[in-house]
């Protein structure tokens, strides 16, 4: 896609869902949650967290920038493969922390797979520090969700 065609950024409705989950699907690595109740749950309580980056009125990419009352918190940065390299992810990005410091938040954490060479590059330049002091620990609940 041309750096010069625009890109919106928005929160997501309820009638974007099935294509959430399809670009999820496509463009990243799956989990647990990327489910249709998930993000309804999502929707219920906290209808602004997941924003959606689009082009054309294509949904291109996602971003889950939620707030907890005391930090903000990115998950789930998707961009289609067709759409890298031209600035979504980043809109995405700055539009969730817009967000989130409009919230009161102060701290701002992104997961990351450590693995992802280009996605933990991606966050050093948008300007995250990799805390070296903290580790995830994950429990998995299976609530056979779809």
């Amino acid at each position: 896609m041309p750096l010069g065609e625009e890109i919106s950024i928005r929160p997501a409705r309820p009638t974007d869902v099935e294509s959430v989950v399809a670009l999820w699907d496509e463009a990243a690595e799956p989990t647990v949650a990327d489910d249709r109740t998930s993000i309804k749950h999502l929707f219920q309580r906290d209808a602004g967290a997941l924003l959606i980056a689009e082009r054309a009125g294509v949904i291109i990419g996602t971003l889950v920038a939620a707030w907890d009352g005391w930090r903000g918190n990115m998950y789930r940065l998707a961009v289609l493969q067709v759409h890298r390299r031209s600035g979504v992810a980043l809109a995405l990005v700055r539009a969730g922390e817009e967000r989130l410091i409009s919230l009161g938040a102060q701290r701002i954490t992104a997961l990351v797979v450590s693995t992802h060479d280009d996605a933990t590059e991606f966050w050093l330049t948008a300007g995250y520090e990799h805390d070296q002091r903290m580790a995830r620990y994950v429990k998995t609940i299976d609530r056979g969700r779809t």
